[in-house]
This record gives structure tokens, sequence and C-alpha cells, in this order.
């Protein structure tokens, strides 16, 4: 079978209320060389039902008990047979029918990218109104060390070639995302920015002590990555930035 340009690896567990809009977006796309995998971790609810639905030849489901969202997302990575991957997670879609496509101009134009991503818009509840951009915007010239002002290019608004994209670091549960991010850009030849939304994130809302959990896991990434006393001293630049956000 001739390889896929994408494989999007959507990992999924009891993700009914969720997973449609996803369904949608990927079935939707007018570039169509890709496969949709749907990494499932032994949901009891719809899920499965709901992916069904959209049965069509791109679409591969692997259902199985794992442990936690990275170790699917591994297995996904480990299943995929595209040349660029795509992690798109149950919830969040491509911004409209053209992402893929232009995703795929900026690969064919530039021969051995490593990245091609885009910006990210929020949005929230079943509705999905906008619910704003993200604070952090994706710069148009990105290196590994651009994420050490934190994670520029959200997870999902990100295409990788992957030959370069290792496994994620399971020791970390909230933000091995982070981790893996910047070993892929370390590795990667160069990156290409694409001038648009390229993904609809769904922001649910993380508990506030998950979201401190997460901070912490990528303190201790940024330390690995780029030293812990630089690390401290931006860490007080990012403090003085949210006090500054929180005011306005």
């Amino acid at each position: 079978m001739k390889q896929p340009l994408f494989s999007i690896i959507t990992v999924t567990w009891n993700a009914a209320e969720t997973i449609e809009p996803t369904m949608q977006s990927v079935a939707s796309q007018s570039w169509t060389d890709y496969e949709h995998l749907i990494v499932d971790g032994a949901s009891t609810d719809a899920t499965l039902d709901i992916a069904n639905r959209f049965q069509r030849e791109a679409l591969k489901i692997d259902s199985r008990r794992d442990h936690g969202i990275y170790d699917a997302m591994n297995r996904g990575l480990h299943l995929a047979q595209g040349r660029y991957l795509i992690f798109l997670n149950a919830g969040d879609t491509f911004h409209d029918q053209e992402t893929l496509a232009s995703f795929a101009r900026a690969i064919e134009q530039n021969p051995g990218v490593g990245m091609v991503y885009g910006q990210t818009r929020l949005v929230s509840g079943h509705d999905r109104l906008p619910a704003g951009p993200r604070h952090l915007t994706a710069p148009r010239h990105l290196t590994a060390d651009s994420f050490k002002r934190g994670m520029l290019v959200c997870h999902q608004a990100m295409a990788v070639d992957r030959k370069i994209a290792p496994d994620y670091d399971m020791k970390y549960r909230l933000s091995a995302d982070f981790d893996w991010a910047i070993k892929c850009l370390k590795k990667s030849p160069f990156n290409v920015y694409v001038d648009q939304t390229v993904i609809d994130y769904l922001d649910e809302g993380a508990t506030t002590r998950n979201h401190r959990r997460s901070l912490k896991e990528r303190y201790h990434i940024m330390c690995h990555h780029y030293g812990t006393l630089p690390t401290v001293v931006r860490h007080i630049t990012f403090a003085i930035r949210q006090l500054k956000r929180k005011l306005s």
C-alpha cells in the first residue's frame, strides 16, 4: 500500500461526549492522503460506536487497555504508517476543511521539513464557541530554544516527520508532550510556519491540582533541556507575565 502523507492519531478513553466533532473534522478534509488512527483505551461508553459511524478505508481503530494517555500515544506512534504525525485529541478539530491541504502544500514546497505548524484557537462547550486565542502564540521562526518561553506551539497544531519523533517519556504523567516537542525540534532540520489557525482546541478547564502538577513537570523538563539557573530566571519572568495578564 502507498504510504500516506499523514497519520492523524486520536487517543480516546470514554470520549463519547467529545469524539464526534473530531471524527467529522477529519472526514471533511479536502486533502485525503491520510490515515486516521483511533487509539482507544478499552472504552466502556459509546466512543467506539461513534467512531465506527465514520468507517472508511482511512480509518483504523485499535482498542485495548493501556497505561494512560502517553502510553496510548506511543502505541499510535508505533502503529502509524504516515510520513508525518498529527496528534489530534478527542474534542479537538482541524480549523477548517483545508487545514491538511495547507500542511501538505508546506511539505511539498519545503522538502525535508521536520515540522509544519500553525496557530491554535480555543473553543468551549458543546457549541464550540470561540473562547479566544492561546496566551502563547506560535512564532514565525521556531527552534528548540523557542520553547524556553513555554510551549509556544500547541501539540495538536504541529505535523512532525515520523523519522524524528521519539517515544513519549512515560515518567511524565501530564507534560510528556512538552518534552516530546522539544526533542522533535532538536532533531528537526528546519521548521515551516503555516500562517493561519490550524486547530480548534477544546478548552475544558483543567483542575487546579492537575494544572499545578503539569507546570511542575514542565519546570523539570525545562531544567533538563535548558539548564536549571536559566530556567529559574525565566520562571520569574513567567510569574510577572501571568500577574500582568490577571490584572488586565
